[in-house]
């Protein structure tokens, strides 16, 4: 592999680092050295750091199965918020733990929050507590009935854009 650069401006060590993290997020540093062609672990902890430091690596988080955990219940929540407190809201918002996004969105809405429950009780208090804001003006909840896809693919994103 050589440094060339490619469409995401990184080279191509960095995209194969990111493709094998976003597999394996725990792998080690030395089993990515030799799964890249035997390169040095120490080149690819400064690449693993550069791309720490640019923020293209954000978390190492582990995948959990949130319904195993008795979280059920994912809702779609489209917010109307009064002008000029669209940020102040959508923070106030987003400390509650049940939510795990909350967007600026384009159209009907001005933001969408997504959310998991335990029962629709807690989504109930929730839509409740929104609506105590006098700057909230309107919610639409959506309820997820089956979920089909949940994460994307870094390695199949590269190959797309590859091809393009």
């Amino acid at each position: 592999m050589t440094e060339k650069s490619n469409p995401f401006g990184i080279s191509e060590v960095d995209v194969e680092i990111l493709k094998k993290l976003s597999i394996d997020g725990r792998i080690s540093l030395r089993q990515l050295a030799k799964d890249l062609g035997n390169k040095s672990p120490v080149t690819i902890k400064n690449h693993v750091e550069k791309l720490e430091e640019q923020e293209i690596i954000i978390d190492y988080g582990d995948k959990i199965n949130y319904e195993k955990m008795g979280y059920d219940i994912i809702a779609l929540i489209e917010l109307t918020i009064s002008k000029g407190k669209m940020l102040e809201v959508e923070k106030d918002i987003a400390k509650n733990p049940n939510i795990f996004a909350v967007y600026d969105i384009t159209g009907e809405y001005d933001a969408l929050i997504l959310a998991k429950f335990r029962n629709r009780a807690d989504l109930s208090n929730m839509i409740k507590e929104i609506h105590t804001s006098p700057y909230v003006e309107r919610t639409n909840t959506h309820i997820v009935l089956n979920i089909i896809k949940e994460n994307s693919s870094f390695p199949e994103l590269i190959k797309k854009e590859r091809k393009k």
